[in-house]
């Protein structure tokens, strides 16, 4: 593995997965980085992804440098061949070229300014570290993606082993504008496996066709429930109309007598989740979400393993 940024960097889906399951019943199974170092930078909050990958790397052995661009760095600069007179006082590729060459693997965590769709669908923040960094890259959530955290999920489900379950992403209100990385990123995992997907949205939330193609789209959302093994829960902002959230009349606050309409189905999200606005407490309390946050531990453990693996 050269890199982790989305599916496309790895091959073996079914292999990764049982893995990182391994791993996380013997964490300690491996000392593949002993003597390395992974660098996380972030250019938005976390807690479970750096919480999750520094806990990963020291099952490892790796040591862990961890910078808060907005707090601990200078202010960068991200276009090619400005003339850096205004606030930008180092530029990426400087940055980047740096900071890999204090690392053995570089993972970075950004955010879509939800502005301009082409330019966040570019991945211009992630696709600058890809192209500067001396060492091997990890998506720690991206402008549009959000693999580590998809992987982790892909492990949840299979710890259930239901054959070809039902899965339905459902859309879920929350009083911000938020991106499409966690929805699009779990369609595009999800599509690689057994699971039978439906995405459950209202009307203008639809997501972007290449992550759509082949998944039925239902805006009725009891409808979609009926039956279902996983709900996964999420809000986003439109990706038609770029970056806003549309108004909804319906109510699609997920409760107890919708998640009655499944098959004993498992309630999942990513978290944070805004209580009693995506789920009601009893909805959150008596779900997997915190299964999942475990999974985010095992899932980057495998991720870094194996590229620490290809390349010695």
């Amino acid at each position: 593995m050269k890199n982790f940024t989305s599916t496309n960097d790895t091959e073996d889906i079914p292999g990764l997965i049982q893995e990182a399951i391994q791993l996380k019943a013997n964490p300690h199974q491996s000392n593949v980085g002993q003597n390395k170092t992974l660098g996380l930078i972030f250019f938005n909050p976390s807690l479970r992804t750096r919480l999750s990958m520094q806990k990963a790397a020291d099952n490892l052995g790796m040591n862990v440098i961890v910078m808060n661009v907005d707090k601990d760095g200078w202010k960068i600069e991200f276009e090619e061949g400005t003339i850096m007179d205004g606030e930008g006082q180092e530029h990426v590729k400087d940055a980047v070229r740096v900071i890999s060459g204090y690392v053995d693997v570089l993972g970075v965590r950004t955010f879509p300014e939800l502005k301009n769709r082409e330019e966040d669908y570019s991945e211009k923040v992630l696709q600058q570290f890809l192209n500067y960094s001396e060492v091997p890259v990890i998506s720690l959530e991206s402008a549009t993606l959000h693999p580590l955290q998809s992987l982790a999920d892909l492990v949840t489900m299979e710890e259930y082993k239901i054959r070809s379950p039902k899965v339905v992403l459902s859309w879920a209100p929350h009083p911000k504008a938020l991106p499409q990385s966690v929805p699009n990123s779990f369609l595009q995992w999800v599509k690689r496996t057994e699971a039978n997907i439906v995405l459950a949205c209202p009307a203008g939330y639809e997501l972007a066709g290449e992550f759509m193609e082949g998944i039925p789209v239902v805006h009725d959302q009891k409808e979609a429930f009926d039956q279902a093994d996983f709900i996964y829960a999420k809000n986003w902002s439109s990706y038609h109309d770029y970056g806003r959230s549309l108004p909804v009349e319906e109510d699609w606050t997920i409760t107890i007598d919708k998640m009655k309409l499944t098959r004993q189905g498992k309630f999942m999200h990513c978290l944070p989740i805004r209580r009693n606005v995506v789920a009601t407490d009893d909805v959150i309390d008596h779900s997997i979400v915190y299964q999942q946050a475990k999974n985010r531990e095992c899932a980057a453990q495998a991720v870094l393993k194996r590229i620490l693996e290809s390349h010695g």
